[in-house]
């Protein structure tokens, strides 16, 4: 299955008109925890030589989501834990809707520099790319 062609297999992502909604969403969350820690190690084994398997904590993800501007669109009270997970359902969401691909999200992961100003440009991209309100 090529890459672009992700909608036509999982027509679930067609639902959203809203991008709260796809950072609400517990079960793209879910995965998205999944694909995020997967594309991780991919860029800690790209840069080591050999295969890496680490996860990403909830404070690096929170942290990504408030530097790419994302934060101010949650309600005022939602904590870490859940500021991470709407940056994993949005990161999943922008390679399911193909506006990333794992490729280019390994790419930018791999860049010199901060984490989480890697994840962040990350998020910036696939908003910029999805065109949700």
């Amino acid at each position: 299955m090529a890459e672009g062609d992700l909608r036509e297999h999982f027509p679930f992502i067609k639902k959203y008109s809203r991008l709260l909604d796809i950072l609400s969403d517990k079960d793209l969350a879910s995965l998205g925890d999944a694909y995020i820690n997967f594309v991780y190690s991919l860029a800690l084994s790209k840069v080591a030589g050999k295969p890496i398997g680490r996860k990403l904590d909830s404070n690096t993800l929170s942290l990504a989501l408030k530097r790419a501007g994302i934060r101010a669109l949650l309600p005022q009270r939602t904590d870490k834990h859940k500021q991470a997970d709407a940056t994993e359902a949005l990161m999943i969401f922008g390679w399911l809707s193909g506006a990333i691909s794992i490729e280019e999200t390994v790419s930018i992961l791999t860049k010199e520099g901060d984490l989480v100003d890697n994840i962040s440009a990350i998020l910036k991209l696939i908003l910029e790319r999805i065109k949700i309100p």
